[in-house]
C-alpha cells in the first residue's frame, strides 16, 4: 500500500513538473498565509470563521467548482483564467494555473459534465472535458460570438440553470440610456452548444449574479441600479423572476417606484415588476449563492447569500458586505448583514470588495475579492 502511493505521488509531481517547463504556473507556498490580509477586522455570526483559501489571485471574479475539486477563477481586467488545487486536502490553495490568458473582460466561467465554459464580451468559450487539461493556454472553442462588443457592463456572469442551458446577461450600455437593438438590458439563453440564443428577462441594467431557489427552481438575480441620481438613489435590486418573459423596468422605473427623471416621462412603473429585496443605494450586489450545505446550523438551508462589491461614487460609501437573503414558504422577505469589515466606516477606508460565492462539498463557502487579490473560505465551528 505504501508503494501504490509513493508511486501515486511521484506520477504527481512528474505531470506538474512537465506543466511547469512549458510555462512554468504561479505556485502558492506561503507559510504565514493570510498574513497580509486583515481577517481579523471581519465581523461574522456566533460560530463562523473565515480563512484565507487563496491569496495572489489578482482580480479573482466569478468561480466554478468541478467534481475533482479544482476551483476555475476568472478575472475582468486581467483578462485571464485560473485553476487553483488543494492538493493536500488543507483548505488553502497549493497551486495556481492560468490556463488562459489575453482575453477581453473573461469575468464569467461556468462548469458543466467536464467542461468548462467561459464569457468574453461578445463571444462564449468552451474547453471540452477540461478537469484532464491543466496546461497553460489550452485550446478552446468559440461556441457562440454574436454578443454586443459593447464594453460598458459588457462583462458577463454566466451559469447554468435547471433547465441546462446557459444564461447570459447583456448589461446596458451606458449609466442610463434607451437603445435601439433589444438585446440590451436582459439575460439571455443558449444550448450548451451555443445554440438557440434567446432573451429570457428584460429591463435589466447590470446583472452580475444569478441562482436557482433549490425547491422552487424559480431564478433570482441581483441587478446594479443607476448612478448620478443622488447618493440615496435608486437603491441596488434583488429580483424574482419566476416565469420568461418579464420587465423589471429599466430604463424606465427604477426600484419598483421612482420613475428615471428622463426616460420615465409617460411610464408607470406598476408596468413593470418590482424587486423583491431592495439592497441599498449604490451597493452593487453581484454573486448570489443559495445555501444547500449541512454544515451551517438548519436555519441557513435554502437561504441566499448576496456579494456587495460596494459603492464607487457615493460620497458615504456603502456596501463591501456578504448579506444574507432571509426566505420564507420559499418567498424572500429580508435581508441581514452576514459578513461586514472589509469597509471601515469610521475612516471609508476599505480593504476588500467581495464579488462572487461558491459552496464547497463540506458545507463552507467561498467568497472572491478582486481588490484584495484573494479567496476566502468561511465555516461553522461552534466550539
Amino acid at each position: 500500500m505504501v508503494k501504490i502511493i509513493l508511486a501515486f505521488s511521484m506520477c504527481l509531481s512528474i505531470i506538474f513538473a512537465c506543466i511547469s517547463k512549458i510555462n512554468p504556473p504561479k505556485l502558492i507556498f506561503k507559510t504565514n498565509y493570510g498574513g497580509n490580509l486583515p481577517i481579523q477586522n471581519l465581523k461574522l455570526p456566533d460560530g463562523f470563521k473565515v480563512d484565507v483559501y487563496a491569496e495572489g489571485i489578482v482580480n479573482a471574479r466569478s468561480m466554478c467548482l468541478s467534481p475533482s475539486g479544482t476551483l476555475y477563477v476568472s478575472t475582468r481586467n486581467e483578462g485571464n483564467v485560473y485553476a487553483l488545487k488543494d492538493l493536500n486536502n488543507d483548505f488553502k490553495i497549493d497551486t495556481v494555473i492560468t490556463i488562459l490568458k489575453g482575453l477581453t473582460l473573461p469575468n464569467g466561467v461556468a462548469y458543466r459534465n467536464g467542461d468548462l465554459y467561459i464569457a468574453e464580451v461578445n463571444r462564449i468559450l468552451l474547453i471540452n472535458d477540461i478537469d484532464s487539461k491543466f496546461s497553460p493556454d489550452l485550446e478552446y472553442k468559440v461556441i457562440n460570438d454574436s454578443y454586443p462588443d459593447k464594453k460598458h457592463h459588457g462583462w458577463k456572469y454566466i451559469a447554468f440553470g435547471p433547465d441546462d442551458k446557459l444564461y447570459v446577461p447583456v448589461g446596458a450600455p451606458c449609466n442610463i440610456c434607451e437603445s435601439d437593438d433589444e438585446i440590451f438590458n436582459t439575460i439571455t439563453r443558449m444550448n450548451p452548444d451555443g445554440s438557440g440564443k434567446e432573451i429570457v428577462q428584460s429591463g435589466v441594467r447590470n446583472s452580475v449574479g444569478f441562482d436557482w431557489h433549490p425547491v422552487t427552481k424559480e431564478l433570482y438575480f441581483t441587478d446594479n441600479g443607476r448612478d448620478w441620481m443622488d447618493d440615496e438613489t435608486p437603491n441596488c435590486e434583488l429580483n424574482f423572476a419566476p416565469q420568461d418573459g418579464m420587465h423589471f423596468g429599466f430604463p424606465y422605473c427604477h426600484e419598483g417606484e421612482i420613475l428615471d427623471p428622463k426616460f420615465g416621462e409617460g411610464k408607470n412603473c406598476a408596468d413593470y415588476t418590482p424587486p423583491v429585496i431592495k439592497m441599498g443605494p449604490h451597493v452593487a450586489p453581484l454573486g448570489i449563492d443559495f445555501y444547500e450545505g449541512n454544515m451551517f446550523p438548519k436555519e441557513y438551508k435554502n437561504q441566499a447569500f448576496v456579494a456587495l462589491h460596494g459603492s464607487w461614487n457615493r460620497e458615504k460609501k456603502n456596501g463591501y458586505e456578504i448579506v444574507l437573503v432571509n426566505f420564507e414558504n420559499n418567498k424572500a422577505v429580508s435581508k441581514t448583514t452576514f459578513i461586514s469589515g472589509w469597509l471601515d466606516k469610521s475612516t471609508d477606508e476599505v480593504w476588500g470588495r467581495p464579488v462572487d460565492i461558491e459552496e464547497l462539498p463540506d458545507g463552507s463557502i467561498l467568497i472572491s475579492d478582486d481588490y484584495a487579490d484573494a479567496i476566502y473560505r468561511v465555516y461553522y465551528d461552534p466550539n
